[in-house]
Parts: C-alpha cells; structure tokens; sequence
C-alpha cells in the first residue's frame, strides 16, 4: 500500500515538474524568436510603419500590409511572454502588457510612434 500510495504521488509531481520544464523551454524559444525579430521591428518604427500601442504591442502606422506577418507573429509572442509573466506574479496578461507598453515609450527611442493611455498617437 505504502509503495502504490509513493508512486500515486510522485506521478503527478513529476508531471508537474515536467510541464514547468517544457514550459520555459517554450518560453526560451519565445524569447529567441523576439530577439531574432528585433531588428525588423525596430527598423520599422524608426521608418515610422510601426508603432507601439498602450497595450504593449506593436500597430502598423502605415495603409499597406506588408508588416502583417511580423505583427502577427510579433503579437503572438508577446502575448505568451505576457501571460507567462502574469502567471508567475498572479496578475493579469493586460496588466502586464500595460506595464510593458510604459517601458517600450520610456527606452523608445525619438521619432517612434507610441500609444497615450488615452489611445491617441504620438511620436517620441
């Protein structure tokens, strides 16, 4: 009984174990995507085509929509990074991307679009 019980037990716990490891793996993965899309998206907000919202992700500024897989899969990612921070602090994914949205218009850098809280466009 003793040793049914003991496994009972740690099955679970190393699933648990196993998920939280995959999971920062996933996230790892996540990161390195952003990293490597990085300079993309930087050369488009300086080019003014992009910009920053007050959500914490990146709008296109312009008609065309040649960005519009970069800013799907730059949104995508971001989202997961989001809600995995929010996870870890017991928030909300919103919250953290409002969060997020002050720092990117704090280290942004002159002549990029950003978001106001109010939801009108400014340049840097």
């Amino acid at each position: 009984m003793k040793t049914f019980l003991a496994r009972f037990l740690l099955v679970p716990a190393a699933l648990v174990l196993t998920v939280a490891t995959v999971h920062a793996q996933d996230l790892n993965s996540v990161k390195a995507r952003i990293a490597q899309r990085w300079p993309q998206i930087d050369a488009s907000k300086a080019s003014g085509a992009l910009g920053e919202n007050n959500r914490g992700f990146v709008e296109s500024r312009s008609t065309g929509a040649d960005a519009a897989a970069l800013i799907s899969a730059e949104n995508a990612d971001r989202e997961v990074v989001y809600a995995a921070i929010a996870t870890q602090n017991g928030t909300s994914a919103a919250v953290v991307g409002a969060a997020r949205a002050k720092q990117i218009a704090a280290h942004s850098a002159p002549g990029v679009w950003l978001q106001a809280v109010t939801g009108t466009w400014y340049q840097k």
